[in-house]
């Protein structure tokens, strides 16, 4: 192998770890998040959560590893032996109804961002439309001006 194929080869393997270190990063900041807001911990959440996908995930073995732990030690375990007073179910009724009301906002921020990217799309399609018959205007009121003068 030359020379530059060797600095070519090693530039691209720099640059691929790089950029496995910033989705090992992005993983590990989405799966704190999603403890943090008391979410369940699940492959498909840390997908949405870090912008990863589920190859990269399962192909980790310590971020697999992570996930899995987390995830079953969020499933629910055996109900207790005795009822739960009204206090501390009107506590979990509220926290299950935040937990909700969250994630539909979440979800309806999702939603606006994306009506907003694809609004900014359309606009920037409009905006060179507008550019490209200006410039034909421009072009024929120049041409009729040079006809004129000439006649």
């Amino acid at each position: 192998m030359t020379d530059a194929n060797a600095k070519r080869a090693a530039t691209l393997t720099a640059a691929a770890k790089a950029k496995s270190a910033a989705k090992t990063q992005a993983a590990e900041q989405g799966i704190r998040a999603l403890v943090k807001r008391g979410e369940p911990v699940t492959f498909q959440a840390v997908q949405r959560e870090a912008g990863v996908s589920h190859a990269f995930l399962y192909g980790n073995p310590d971020l697999r590893a992570r996930i899995e732990h987390l995830r079953s030690r969020g499933r629910p375990g055996p109900t207790p032996a005795n009822p739960p007073d009204s206090e501390s179910t009107l506590v979990l009724s509220m926290t299950a109804q935040i937990a909700q009301l969250k994630k539909r906002h979440r979800q309806e921020i999702q939603t606006l961002r994306d009506a907003l990217a694809q609004a900014h799309g359309e606009n920037l399609e409009l905006r060179r439309e507008l550019a490209r018959h200006g410039s034909c205007a421009r072009h024929h009121t120049a041409h009729l001006a040079s006809i004129a003068e000439t006649s």
